[in-house]
């Protein structure tokens, strides 16, 4: 039983430091379309052959920067290999988040509609 409890442990403890790690080493993408990134979650298939990596932008186009990480991935990929002890290192997918940008949008409808009201 305790076998089946760590598996998913394990997953979450590669995913947390894939994000970790990726953090840094995209910090030093010299690509000017990476705008300025935060990632936000990294979701490891089972077999650890794939990583969904999901990032929002401060600065920069969205489209651009998911296009500019996703060539750098196989870089990306190299540094993890240095960085991880893992027998694999999965290949890894940009795709942009959109959570918090509709966070924003919803507490921005929220101030305006407590505005509004607070005029009548």
């Amino acid at each position: 039983m305790k076998h089946k409890r760590s598996i998913p442990n394990r997953s979450f403890r590669v995913a947390d430091q894939i994000q970790r790690d990726l953090a840094e080493l995209i910090r030093e993408l010299k690509d000017p379309r990476v705008g300025m990134v935060t990632l936000n979650a990294v979701e490891v298939t089972p077999d650890y052959a794939h990583a969904k990596v999901f990032f929002s932008l401060l600065v920069g186009d969205p489209a651009e920067s998911e296009a500019a990480l996703n060539e750098a991935a196989g870089f990306l990929r190299n540094g993890l290999f240095k960085r991880l002890q893992i027998h694999t290192v999965p290949t890894l997918h940009f795709q942009f988040d959109r959570t918090t940008e509709h966070a924003a949008e919803l507490s921005a409808l929220i101030a305006k509609a407590n505005a509004d009201r607070a005029k009548e």
